[in-house]
């Protein structure tokens, strides 16, 4: 047998080399090796799938189990800036020497299996989570959710948060074929939540063909809000003055929303007080996801990279009020419905400046420039009041950005993860 990887780094380098596809989905390899592991939980499962809205939901749920005192296990993807963001037990994330046991135990337990790189690192949050002995653990899906690896897994209560257009080339092409996929989270049997108001039709067909009982938007649980405060309304629970979360952003009730149904469901599991509600919507963090920085220029990160995430980072920043230029740092993946993505930020984005991204499946800086082109010919004729220029990389576009930006003007960094996580990258080597 090889001799196997001592640090974290050589370790991700061979996940990376070891699968012959980056992607590839389906449960048997995964599900052929947790059996073999004997990896199993006797606490509440909670699984996490959607479009948009995954990443806020999860943060959420951690947050408010964490401030009634139970102990949490949060596995999402990707990360940002180090691969250890993606499992956390009880709001820290896991150590490079904990990960290295873990990928251990896989490797020797997987025989002959090949593993993806996803499959592999979720396998190690299962392990991590096991190995913890844990009150709850939450699973963001990575894609879709049918044959998705965390999939291997049976949740008690499985949250579907918005079914939107994105991975076409997975997951189908129309709502409707992708809520299906979604909709693969869900149990027999089980609680299963959407928090789309408008949900696909097979998403409720498939919950009530396996028998799941499936919690609706505005059926079996809802909001109402003023400029103070907001009450949550479920089956039989109701939660009234509630402060806002501390995630900022147009649908982060609905998320909220979601998660409060989860937990009505887990009740008698997971108890929790108001004031743990209060107290874990008050102070729950997630970066990246209409991040407001401290400091002028206002500085936006978002990892909007989708239409569905595109129209609600536009409505997002005309909730900001007046500032006289916006600029945006933009990369994106060439799979991407970038024209979806524009069509929604078109006028409200005053000077471009779209990077390179260092993956090969990243669109070019020029690509994106003609793709912006086609959608608002506007930029074709560009002058002092709008541009657009081309950078090789998210830090040099978001430097030229803040070199130009009046500290009244805000600059809006989104689309990939890469994308924020390079001028993430920037801005703390800048504070250092």
């Amino acid at each position: 047998m090889n001799t196997l990887p001592v640090t974290l780094d050589a370790w991700l380098a061979r996940l990376e080399a070891m699968h012959p596809k980056a992607i590839d989905m389906g449960l048997e390899r995964v599900q052929q090796v947790r059996e073999a592991m004997q990896l199993q939980f006797a606490c509440p499962v909670i699984i996490v799938g959607g479009t948009n809205g995954k990443g806020s939901t999860c943060a959420m749920l951690e947050s408010i189990l964490l401030r009634a005192g139970y102990h949490v296990g949060l596995y999402t993807s990707p990360h940002l800036l180090v691969f250890n963001e993606r499992m956390r037990i009880d709001g820290k994330s896991v150590t490079d020497a904990q990960l290295i046991e873990a990928f251990g135990k896989i490797e020797q337990a997987r025989g002959d299996v090949s593993l993806s790189y996803f499959e592999f690192t979720t396998l190690a949050g299962m392990q991590l989570f096991a190995d913890a002995g844990l009150d709850a653990v939450i699973f963001e899906v990575g894609l879709g959710g049918r044959l998705d690896a965390v999939n291997v897994l049976d949740a008690d209560v499985a949250i579907v948060t918005s079914v939107d257009l994105d991975h076409i080339e997975y997951l189908g092409d129309t709502r409707e074929k992708i809520g299906f996929e979604k909709a693969g989270i869900f149990r027999g049997g089980k609680t299963a939540i959407c928090g789309d108001p408008v949900p696909p039709a097979s998403l409720v067909d498939h919950a009530d063909a396996i028998g799941a009982d499936l919690w609706l938007f505005n059926r079996d649980f809802n909001y109402a809000g003023d400029p103070q405060q907001w009450n949550f309304s479920g089956r039989g629970n109701r939660r009234n003055g509630l402060a806002y979360p501390a995630l900022r952003g147009a649908n982060q009730l609905l998320n909220a929303s979601a998660v409060l149904a989860a937990l009505e469901a887990l009740r008698l599991r997971l108890p929790v007080s108001a004031q743990d509600v209060r107290s874990g919507l008050a102070t729950v963090a997630l970066a990246g996801r209409f991040q407001v920085l401290p400091g002028r220029p206002v500085v936006i990160l978002d990892v909007a990279h989708n239409p569905h995430a595109a129209a609600t980072l536009a409505q997002n920043l005309d909730n900001m009020g007046f500032h006289p230029y916006t600029y945006a740092v933009f990369g994106a993946m060439q799979d991407k419905d970038i024209a979806g993505v524009i069509a929604h930020l078109k006028g409200r984005i005053d000077h471009w400046c779209v990077t390179d991204l260092p993956l090969p499946r990243a669109a070019s800086a020029e690509g994106l420039k003609q793709q912006m082109i086609a959608v608002d010919g506007d930029l074709a004729n560009a002058d002092a009041e709008r541009t657009i220029d081309t950078f090789a990389n998210p830090a040099d576009a978001f430097a030229n950005a803040l070199s130009r930006a009046g500290e009244n003007d805000r600059i809006v960094v989104f689309g990939s993860f890469l994308t924020v996580a390079g001028v993430m990258e920037f801005r703390n080597s800048a504070l250092h």
